[in-house]
């Protein structure tokens, strides 16, 4: 009988590994339900809204369609309409002169109220408040205040610039030349609140030990601000630069409401030419070549910022 107990002693031990194995199998499977149950209703609201819209205007853009007939597949006439169209060239050029004066300014707007607002100042939460509520605020009201406030004949601005001595004020949006650049800086005005505040996030990870050690060594604000902030604010900086870059390139309500595109094609950007040639004209198929243009360009400069973001890493 004592022979007999090592067989037994094993088969015991087969069981115990089995019934582990199972109850493991089943902790990983309840754990992935549980993963999905949390993933899945974000998952399907952007499948929904988002990529199955991508791929249907990617399939679009292979047709002539109006919303009304059957789409009409014309293979690649839409894109060699796009590469010789004078509006869409205008558009792409006017999108990039808007981002290279929105990306920077804004950069540089919303880092510098960040770091000054992150002193101990009296009422700093109230200006802090002050200078989000613009993001907040319903854009439309934005573009109409700064319709007003830029006004060439009865503007504020103009008449501020008037008593200064300045013989002839800009045009603002009634001129070719001045019309992107009142866009601009209304969109800086409003946007660099909402990225102060992530700046704000950012100088709260700062060690506050490398400022203390900065100023033991003599090291002045601007030395403090160069070598201990901008390194601190790396991640942050990139991450507010995709933000700021993606919304630049696919800027369209305060363009809509401000300027319309005009005067002329001075203001006319990419998202406008969509709206215009989708929306107003009916013209699905180009519209959603134009869309698909404007993805690929987003796309390539994100990954290109990416890029540059792990060289700097390294």
């Amino acid at each position: 009988m004592s022979a007999a107990a090592p067989p037994a002693t094993k088969t015991t031990s087969s069981g115990a590994s089995a019934a582990h194995q199972a109850a493991a199998k089943r902790r990983r499977r309840r754990n992935l339900l549980v993963g999905w149950s949390f993933i899945l209703p974000n998952f399907l609201g952007f499948a929904t809204l988002t990529l199955v819209p991508v791929i249907g205007a990617l399939a679009i853009s292979f047709t002539d369609w109006n919303s009304y007939t059957t789409p009409k597949w014309v293979g690649m006439d839409n894109f060699q309409r796009l590469w010789n169209d004078s509006n869409f060239w205008a558009a792409l050029q006017n999108t990039f002169y808007y981002a290279a004066g929105h990306i920077p300014l804004t950069l540089v707007a919303s880092l510098g109220l960040a770091v000054l607002l992150n002193q101990k100042l009296r009422g700093v939460h109230v200006l802090r408040t002050a200078f989000f509520f613009p993001y907040i605020t319903s854009l439309v009201a934005v573009a109409v205040v700064w319709n007003m406030l830029l006004s060439p004949e009865s503007g504020p601005v103009n008449q501020f610039l008037t008593f200064l001595g300045v013989d002839h004020p800009p045009g603002w949006t009634s001129s070719q030349d001045w019309a992107m650049p009142a866009l601009i800086i209304a969109s800086v005005w409003r946007d660099m609140g909402y990225y102060m505040v992530l700046f704000l996030a950012g100088l709260q990870t700062v060690p506050a030990e490398l400022y203390e050690a900065a100023r033991v060594d003599g090291a002045g604000p601007w030395q403090r601000f160069w070598h201990v902030t901008l390194p601190g604010l790396r991640p942050t900086t990139f991450f507010v630069t995709v933000m700021i870059t993606v919304s630049s390139f696919k800027v369209f309500d305060l363009v809509q409401v401000m300027t319309e595109g005009g005067p002329g094609r001075s203001t006319l950007v990419l998202s406008q030419l969509i709206f215009r040639e989708g929306i107003t004209q009916g013209r699905f198929g180009y519209a959603s070549a134009v869309s698909l243009a404007l993805f690929l360009i987003c796309l390539v400069i994100t990954v290109i910022q990416f890029q540059m973001q792990r060289r700097s890493e390294r």
